[in-house]
């Protein structure tokens, strides 16, 4: 069952135009503009080629989608597949299904909305032509990862998109960009060199690098020591990659330093990177090791979620400094976990859910760091003492739009039935009430409790944010000593009492955001879409390649 009804070698085309074209626009992008298009302002010019590439590549996605059989979605579609490296048997091989085919089109949409609101809010730094061509060239190798079918292959789209990600924060990032830019591709690098080494191991004692064909066999053809070793060499790398608590700690740095774009990339696509390969090549290729792992894996989600919580919560409180950026990065160190608990469940209820919880996090995180980007950009801080009313009003009395829609977001966020959030955490516990055959179920049960307190967790910290944020501490402005005033934005109005107002939702803000916001509530709602999509090619990965 299709939208439209397409030829096989167009999917084929489309699937390796989504690839392909990003890292083609790069190359474009740090050529001379010819005469015509370099118009009067080249730097424009620049971004305004980045949202023609982004444009172009979401269209192909969302037609790629469109003639996607949703009846067979368990089935590899689209499928190129050309020898590469015959010696090693490396092969370009590429294909989507039901689990990588949401994920492209989160990629495609996500790169699109930053590309469009960097046209019309270019970023403070150095030159656009660099920024577009590596937020083109990270956008190539994130979706090359969710559609590549070969082990080595994996790894290099994997590993292309570290460098692009390290100079957006080091050179269009803010405080202490260097330190956290450093910090992001040392922790990355290092899981990155450990899980090549477990690839390597698989590809060698299987005889293929083919991810199809490893899942088809199931772990049949590694040994039980073999299938552990490599789940702990490749876990531990896309571990880093998730975060996994306690290898997450680049995370908070990276997105309070990294420009909003870039945040809102790192969180809402390279992330789901990580929790991508535990589904797609450990689940499947080494089952056995997986079942070994998956109690720990379990418990150091749950902590995870746990230790996320707190940490907002010990940000969000009155007199802590905290910083709003910081605290969404935070809560994606929660948000993670639950993915991870739902892979380590190794059931259909719980990876369908952690899937889920994927798409989520990517839809609602990337709208909380483009709404605590703007909310920065007028205040000139992020700082949550600062936001909680020391300016006089928050934000419902000087952004009303714009307080609004980050409460939505925060709401969301804490996984509100009939928003996108909920369905991904309460698959999840559910995966986790009733475990894979061989898992202890006293200790999932365990697992479940503590997860459903971290949501709880979730809602505290939230509600916190929300409550000081959009709500504030009403301060009459002729009580504000002069060291309280707003360093950036407007000055308070003359009329005492009376809030100084900011800019709110500007229209180019609209349009970024708007298609999250909808996505986010049609989840929601309509959470058959996604899971209709998801739960036949996760049935058939649990079962060895049988439908």
């Amino acid at each position: 069952m299709t939208v439209i009804d397409i030829s096989p070698s167009v999917m084929q085309f489309l699937l390796a135009f989504i690839v392909v074209a990003p890292l083609l626009g790069a190359v474009a992008a740090l050529l001379p503009a010819p005469p015509g298009l370099k118009g009067k302002n080249p730097d424009q010019a620049v971004l305004r080629h980045g949202v023609t590439v982004t444009g172009a590549v979401l269209i192909a996605a969302i037609v790629l989608a469109a003639g996607f059989d949703h009846g067979h979605p368990a089935t590899m579609q689209a499928t190129t597949d050309i020898s590469w490296i015959p010696a090693l048997d490396v092969r370009i091989h590429l294909g989507i299904d039901g689990i990588s085919l949401p994920l492209l089109l989160l990629t495609a949409l996500l790169t699109f909305l930053c590309a469009l609101y960097s046209y019309f809010k270019p970023p403070a730094g150095p030159s656009p032509k660099a920024f577009t061509a590596l937020v083109l060239v990270l956008e190539s190798g994130t979706l090359a990862t969710f559609a590549v079918l070969d082990l080595l292959l994996f790894f290099l789209a994997f590993e292309m998109v570290l460098i692009p990600m390290y100079f957006l924060i080091a050179r269009w990032g803010g405080d202490q960009r260097q330190a956290a830019a450093w910090k992001f591709i040392l922790y990355t690098l290092l899981g990155s060199v450990v899980m090549l080494l477990g690839l390597l191991l698989i590809g060698l004692k299987s005889g293929t690098f083919d991810m199809v064909a490893l899942a088809t066999d199931n772990g049949r053809g590694l040994t039980a020591s073999v299938q552990v070793i490599a789940v702990l060499a490749v876990g531990v790398g896309l571990a880093v990659k998730t975060p996994m608590w306690p290898l997450h700690s680049w995370l908070p740095a990276a997105h309070t330093a990294a420009p909003t774009i870039g945040s809102v990339l790192l969180a809402g696509v390279l992330l789901k990177m990580g929790t991508y390969g535990f589904v797609r090549i450990l689940l499947p290729i080494a089952p056995d090791g997986m079942r070994t792992f998956a109690p720990y894996l379990a418990a150091f989600a749950v902590v995870g979620i746990v230790y996320g919580s707190l940490a907002c919560l010990a940000l969000a409180r009155t007199g802590a400094k905290g910083d709003l950026k910081r605290l969404i990065a935070y809560s994606s160190v929660g948000h993670m976990g639950f993915v991870l608990l739902g892979i380590a469940t190794m059931t259909p209820t719980g990876v369908n859910g952690a899937l889920f919880a994927n798409i989520a996090h990517g839809l609602i995180t990337g709208l909380l760091f483009f709404l605590a980007g703007a909310v920065k950009d007028r205040y000139g801080t992020a700082d949550l003492d600062t936001l909680a009313g020391a300016t006089g009003a928050a934000l419902y009395g000087r952004a009303p739009r714009l307080g609004a829609l980050l409460a939505f977001a925060a709401v969301a966020s804490l996984g509100l039935p009939g928003l996108a959030g909920f369905w991904g955490e309460m698959l999840t516990l559910f995966g986790a009430y009733s475990p894979a055959e061989g898992l202890s179920r006293p200790a999932f049960r365990a697992f479940m409790a503590i997860g459903a307190f971290g949501t709880l967790l979730t809602a505290a910290y939230m509600l916190i944010v929300v409550r000081r944020v959009c709500m504030g501490e009403h301060t009459p402005h002729s009580q504000l000593s002069p060291d309280t005033q707003p360093s950036g934005g407007p000055r308070p109005s003359a009329a005492a009492g009376s809030p100084p107002q900011l800019a709110d939702i500007q229209a180019y803000e609209a349009a970024t955001w708007t298609p999250l916001a909808a996505l986010t509530v049609l989840a929601g709602l309509w959470p058959a879409v996604l899971l209709g999509l998801t739960d036949p090619a996760v049935q058939k990965l649990l079962a060895g390649g049988k439908s």
